[in-house]
């Protein structure tokens, strides 16, 4: 018989009862040395049959139970009671797979270690609005995507409701992500925070917002934050293009990331230019909400519109019929034509250099309409700058794309 995996579930049981005493005060119902045994009996318990899993599992929490009545007095709290039923149950997976269970082990130590981080960014950093809207996207991720059909259906069978549907929580997922991550930087670093917080949720919009900004006082603050809105596009559009095709996405990030350098220092020169405006402005909040079901439902449906249109108009006039779908769809949303380009690239319709063009085409559209909102926001003084700005960036990424293509 090998030791080594009650060796790991004597160690991961100390290394829990080890946090569950330094941070803990007062009497405890576990102490180091119990949360020791726990993780060896649950390795012996796996080690004699899974049943006998079971009814180690039931004495403990009996045992926890009373435990609990006993401190509850001093320590209303139940951590320490489920963190010792943790323990057991990490032991026994250490028997049949140690490496999992010393991983777990390290995320159940860092989770209680991070108490009062946690506790503080729920009360003070995420809204009663976010938390509602973290509940909709768990929701459409884990409640409706299982329930739709994993197959190819609709016209030219390139219609697949659960990868579509995937793609939509991905998009969302990531502005929800980038959202919350930046909101919690709090406030005080001004337009730059709101700017990419609302650049995850929509960079139109927040275009538009920053627009309106500038018009009651300094215009390189507002301006900053639009061109870093813009820097979330080339996030998103990154992540989303490497889960549908990795190909597309080996000749596609030299340009991306070249363009958001060049749009990062664009925006750090015309933030740093204009400090002291961006002082008014430090307790802007994102324009957005994280998530909201009617901009994903319009997404899902631009991106079905995008690859059944995008196959016919390729079967009808060629490669120059995708390239011209990105464009148009582009107008609405930048991601849905760039998705749907990598995904006929991906099935074999186009080549990978028009699905590039196709990309290209989609941001390109998609930043004429930043440029509009830009002018019908702020006003000329403000569309002219964000037009000036913008050029270099997108510029590089030409040049990038361009160079791709040609390279091969």
């Amino acid at each position: 018989m090998q030791l080594q995996p009650f060796l790991v579930a004597v160690a991961i049981g100390l290394m829990l009862g080890f946090e569950r005493e330094r941070n803990h005060t007062g009497s405890i119902a576990a102490g180091s040395r119990s949360f020791a045994l726990l993780g060896l009996a649950g390795a012996i318990a796996a080690s004699f049959h899974p049943w006998a899993i079971v009814a180690g599992l039931c004495g403990l929490a009996a045992l926890m139970v009373m435990a609990y009545f006993r401190t509850s007095a001093e320590d209303p709290g139940t951590t320490t009671e489920i963190a010792a039923l943790v323990a057991y149950l990490l032991g026994a997976l250490a028997y049949t797979r140690p490496a999992v269970a010393v991983a777990l082990a390290v995320v159940v130590v860092a989770l209680l270690a991070s108490k009062t981080r946690i506790h503080r960014f729920a009360r003070e950093a995420v809204s009663e609005i976010e938390l509602e809207d973290a509940i909709k996207f768990f929701a459409v991720a884990f409640v409706v995507l299982p329930l739709l059909p994993d197959r190819e259906l609709g016209p030219y069978g390139i219609l697949n409701p659960s990868k579509i549907w995937l793609l939509v929580v991905l998009i969302t997922g990531i502005g929800w992500i980038g959202y919350i991550g930046v909101r919690a930087l709090g406030p005080a670093r001004g337009l730059l925070v709101t700017g990419l917080a609302g650049g995850f949720v929509s960079a139109s919009a927040t275009t538009a917002s920053m627009g309106r900004l500038s018009r009651g006082a300094g215009l390189r603050a507002p301006l900053a934050g639009a061109l870093i809105a813009s820097l979330a596009t080339f996030i998103q559009l990154l992540v989303v293009i490497g889960f549908v095709s990795s190909g597309l996405l080996r000749r596609l990030w030299p340009p991306a990331v070249a363009g958001s350098l060049a749009l990062i220092g664009v925006a750090a020169f015309v933030y740093l230019r204009g400090h002291q405006d961006q002082q008014q402005y430090s307790d802007t909040r994102p324009p957005a909400r994280p998530f909201s079901l009617r901009p994903a439902l319009i997404l899902a449906t631009v991106l079905t519109v995008a690859l059944v249109f995008g196959r016919w108009a390729t079967e009808l006039l060629g490669t120059g019929g995708a390239v011209l779908v990105a464009f148009t769809t582009g107008l609405a949303d930048a991601h849905a034509g760039a998705v749907a380009s990598a995904t006929l690239a991906a099935a074999g319709d186009i080549t990978v250099d028009t699905a590039l063009v196709a990309v290209a085409a989609a941001l390109g559209s998609n930043l004429l309409v930043k440029c509009l909102l830009a002018f019908t926001g702020g006003g000329r003084r403000f569309g002219l700058a964000f037009l000036a700005a913008v050029a270099v960036p997108a510029a590089v990424f030409a040049a990038g794309i361009t160079l791709a293509i040609r390279l091969g």
